[in-house]
């Protein structure tokens, strides 16, 4: 056979066989239910996971996070997460700029943080309490709406001195010494002391807020209760006060080596232990410290527990925006546990 003549026999081969492997794509796709060109889509332009981390698991996550510096301030109970959780986000979204201010002319706190948030001062606060009523009123007369959003767990702790041999307390003999109706620890199980109760003022914080509202029941405080103005100062007086008491955020109290943290319960003798058993003795600390009892405050078992908010300003502007980001950075799997570090309870 001539070359000219096998050109044409070549050609069709090639034809011939083309059309066989593409017959038997066609063939094999419809019968197996495979779509081709979905696999070569997501071969080509779908990005595949690398990290294996879902959305909202860390601060590179979080998404609308605003650029600039932001003002903030309030709750004192809220010190261990700034001190441990907020250079974190700094860290990680250096664009997001935070900047704690205490108010210039009151103590810090979560109303004062809340008054300031109002004013136009802060661009969100910390709060350790649920926002009043009067604030939401206002906050209406400035024309915007506050919303709290939780973050974390936290109860109150009632510490005594070391020395007290003293099983626990009732919400209701917690109460009855805070308002003068029992004034020595003989009334309670205790020894023939008589018991010297501190507390901080109400105007200084929402902790002070929540037990007068939620433990005396919006009775005022005994003659005998002496007002300190820092949960450091109450702390030592503590020590070197054989009757006394005082009440603070768990996180502030249950690692201390000078003070006790009482177990409290809503029914004689059924006390739970605020702290992790078992109790780590004051001789044994600083070596090893008590730790939260983080069962019983998520399980609501531990009678005195609140939430933590962060209160955000709702007039979409930018610090409705700086807010509700603060909010979600804590809320990341990163943030609750920087906030399990700091002493509290996640929330989620």
């Amino acid at each position: 056979m001539s070359q000219k003549n096998e050109i044409p026999i070549l050609v069709l081969s090639i034809l011939i066989t083309v059309g066989l492997i593409a017959g038997g794509f066609w063939w094999f796709s419809r019968k197996s239910g495979v779509d081709l060109n979905q696999i070569n889509s997501r071969s080509t332009n779908t990005p595949q996971p690398t990290s294996g981390q879902s959305s909202g698991t860390t601060f590179a996550s979080v998404q609308e996070v605003p650029t600039g510096l932001f003002n903030y301030g309030g709750s004192t109970s809220w010190a261990p997460i700034r001190l441990i959780v907020d250079p974190a986000v700094q860290a990680a979204r250096g664009e997001f700029r935070l900047r704690y201010v205490e108010p210039s002319n009151a103590s810090p706190g979560s109303g004062t943080g809340i008054q300031s948030l109002i004013d136009g001062q802060l661009a969100f606060a910390q709060s350790s309490r649920p926002i009043l009523d009067q604030e939401f009123s206002r906050a209406q007369q400035r024309g915007f709406t506050l919303k709290q959003i939780p973050v974390a767990i936290d109860g109150l702790a009632v510490a005594v001195n070391p020395n007290l041999n003293i099983p626990g307390l009732t919400v209701d003999q917690l109460k009855s010494i805070y308002t003068g109706k029992i004034n020595n620890w003989s009334q309670v199980g205790g020894s023939n002391i008589p018991i010297k109760p501190y507390s901080r003022r109400i105007v200084d914080g929402g902790t002070v807020e929540l037990f007068v509202q939620d433990i005396l029941g919006g009775q005022a405080f005994s003659s005998d209760v002496e007002f300190i103005s820092t949960t450091t100062q109450a702390l030592q007086k503590l020590a070197g006060s054989p009757g006394g008491i005082y009440y603070a955020s768990a996180p502030e109290v249950i690692p201390q080596c000078s003070i006790r943290a009482l177990p409290l319960g809503r029914t004689q003798g059924q006390y739970i232990a605020p702290y992790q058993e078992p109790f780590v003795f004051p001789s044994e600390c600083p070596g090893k410290r008590n730790k939260l009892n983080i069962e019983a405050f998520q399980s609501g078992k531990y009678p005195i527990t609140r939430n933590l908010f962060v209160v955000v300003k709702q007039n979409g502007q930018t610090e409705q925006q700086a807010g509700v980001a603060y909010a979600n950075l804590l809320l990341t799997e990163q943030g609750q546990e920087l906030i399990t570090q700091a002493g509290f309870v996640k929330i989620r």
